[in-house]
């Protein structure tokens, strides 16, 4: 595809990417249907709603499919995200998601780029750091690691999802870690959905004293060389606002932005 317009890619990323279900599905990952809305349960530390579009759902039809998942939700005392994308419909579902009891996290931006200029890239990294593609859980602890330090956060939750994606399908993701020495300096991941010409980037998280040394620039070009080997046309990444200009002076277009709803009980 060389036709960078933002609705025509947007379509390409409704039709192909939603909803976000994982092939195979890893061990302990179910996979339920509630009408249009698909709901993942046991691949992350909450649950999670996905669809392509509501078919139509408004009103007290709308609610009531709400309604359900905060009931199913709550009967499990589990937290389970609702991803929202700006141009769903109805125009009012953010309004009935909060109604409900979800809460907003922060926006992101859809952004979709061409594989090829990237993958005809070479990464370029500072000196004395070196990309390295893992698959073994202390790797993946290394990781986690990393971002606790980055977001002052618990991201255990990280290493077992990781590991359950690779587990169920070595082919499917690729993780890669940026090293200095022994220690990870930043890390991401590249998933090839099944079925589709996309590869979808994950993580890029980098210690702060390592930012603005192209070091998440050259593990977006690696991500893009090894999709572009899988004859993947397409890289789309949900970008944070740090992300985001960088991704642009890439080439990646924004098409719509996304909003994680949590419902916690």
């Amino acid at each position: 595809m060389t036709d960078l317009d933002a609705t025509t890619l947007r379509t390409a990323y409704d039709n192909q990417i939603r909803p976000e279900i994982p092939d195979p599905a890893p061990a302990g990952v179910t996979v339920e249907r509630d009408g249009p809305l698909v709901r993942v349960l046991g691949l992350d530390q909450r649950g999670f709603l996905t669809y392509r579009d509501l078919g139509g759902l408004a009103g007290t039809e709308l609610d009531e499919l709400i309604a359900r998942q905060v009931e199913i939700f709550r009967r499990r005392g589990e937290a389970v995200e609702w991803k929202l994308n700006a141009h769903d419909e109805p125009a009012d579902l953010a309004d009935r998601l909060r109604a409900a009891g979800f809460v907003p996290e922060d926006e992101e931006t859809v952004v979709i780029s061409p594989v090829a200029p990237l993958a005809g890239a070479m990464p370029v990294l500072p000196e004395g750091v070196r990309l390295r593609e893992v698959t073994g859980r202390d790797d993946l602890e290394r990781i986690a690691a990393m971002e606790r330090v980055v977001w002052q956060a618990d991201r255990d939750h990280l290493v077992t999802g990781l590991a359950k994606e690779i587990a169920a399908d070595p082919q499917s993701i690729t993780v890669v870690v940026a090293e200095a020495a022994d220690e990870v300096v930043s890390a991401g991941w590249v998933r090839y959905p099944a079925g589709t010409g996309f590869a979808t980037l994950w993580g890029g998280s980098t210690l702060p004293q390592w930012r603005r040394r192209g070091i998440y620039r050259a593990l977006v070009v690696h991500r893009a060389r090894l999709a572009g080997q899988r004859d993947r046309t397409l890289l789309q990444v949900d970008a944070s606002p740090q992300s985001r200009p960088i991704l642009e002076r890439l080439g990646f277009v924004p098409v719509t932005t996304t909003t994680p709803y949590v419902y916690t009980p």
